[in-house]
C-alpha cells in the first residue's frame, strides 16, 4: 500500500489537540492545496473563513456545541458554500446568474466537500488530526451573523485541526460489498452484510482504547433517522438566497 492510501485508511476523527499553534503560512499552504480539488463547472463555489479572532473562536464553538474542541486547536475553520463571488463576477458583464436552485446547492455543497476533503488529507500529511464539524448547521444564522456572511453563502460545516494529544483507533467502516452495486441496485444483500458489520462495529465499541459501549450500526442509524434533524435549515437556505426552484 503506498503512503497516500495509508494514510487515508487510518483517518481517524481528532477532539483534543496539545493547543500548538499552526503558522497562517502552513494553513495558506493547505487552503491552495485543497484548490486543486474537483469543482462542478469551474465554479469554486466555496470560502472558508479562517478563524483566528480568540473571542468569535470561542463563539464559534459554543454555537456548534463543540465548545472544547476550539480551546485546543492549532487552528479552526468555517467552510461556505458560496455563491456571491460567482454573483460579482457575473456582474462585472452585467448579468444577474440564477443561484438559487437545488441544482446550484447541490453544486456548492459538492464544491465545498471536495476542497474541504483535499484540506483535510493535506493537513493529515503534514501530521497533523482533524474534526468536521456538522454543528455549524445548529445555528446557522447566528454563525452567519458572527462571520457577515451575505447571501448566497451558507456555513456546511466548521473544522479543526491541530496536533493530536493521542492517536485514536481507526473506526471500521461498512463492508465495501456492501457499497459496491455491480451493473445495478442490490438491496438483497444488506440483511446479510449490516447483520455482520453490527457484529463488527460492536466488537470495536467493546474494545476500543476509551469510551467503550454496547451498540451497533443499524440502531444508532435508525435512532438518528426517526426524525427530521434541524427543520430550520430550508427557511435559513431561502432567506439565504436558495429557495430551491
Amino acid at each position: 500500500m503506498n503512503e497516500v492510501k495509508a494514510l487515508q485508511r487510518n483517518h481517524t476523527s481528532v477532539r483534543k489537540y496539545t493547543g500548538e499553534e499552526i503558522p497562517k503560512e502552513v494553513v495558506y499552504d493547505l487552503v491552495q492545496t485543497a484548490q486543486m480539488a474537483a469543482t462542478s463547472h469551474f465554479v469554486q463555489a466555496y470560502s472558508v473563513i479562517y478563524v483566528t479572532d480568540e473571542e468569535k473562536k470561542m463563539k464559534l464553538g459554543e454555537l456548534t456545541k463543540n465548545d472544547f474542541q476550539f480551546k485546543t486547536a492549532g487552528a479552526s475553520f468555517l467552510f461556505c458554500v458560496d455563491f456571491k463571488r460567482l454573483q460579482l463576477a457575473a456582474k462585472k458583464h452585467a448579468i444577474d446568474i440564477v443561484a438559487d436552485s437545488a441544482e446550484n446547492l447541490l453544486v456548492g455543497v459538492a464544491d465545498v466537500s471536495l476542497f474541504a476533503q483535499n484540506f483535510v488529507i493535506a493537513a493529515e500529511s503534514e501530521g497533523y488530526g482533524i474534526c468536521y464539524i456538522g454543528g455549524a448547521r445548529n445555528n446557522p444564522t447566528e454563525i452567519s451573523e458572527l462571520f457577515d456572511l451575505p447571501d448566497y453563502v451558507f456555513p456546511m460545516f466548521a473544522m479543526t485541526i491541530g496536533t493530536p494529544t493521542k492517536v485514536n483507533d481507526t473506526k471500521p467502516r461498512l463492508p465495501v460489498e456492501a457499497i459496491i452495486h455491480e451493473n445495478g441496485y442490490d438491496e438483497a444483500k444488506y440483511e446479510q452484510l449490516l447483520t455482520q458489520y453490527d457484529e463488527l462495529l460492536g466488537n470495536y465499541y467493546l474494545n476500543r482504547n476509551a469510551n467503550q459501549k454496547v451498540s451497533s450500526w443499524t440502531k444508532q442509524m435508525a435512532d438518528y433517522l426517526v426524525e427530521q434533524k434541524r427543520p430550520f435549515i430550508k427557511d435559513y437556505l431561502a432567506k439565504q438566497g436558495f429557495t430551491w426552484k
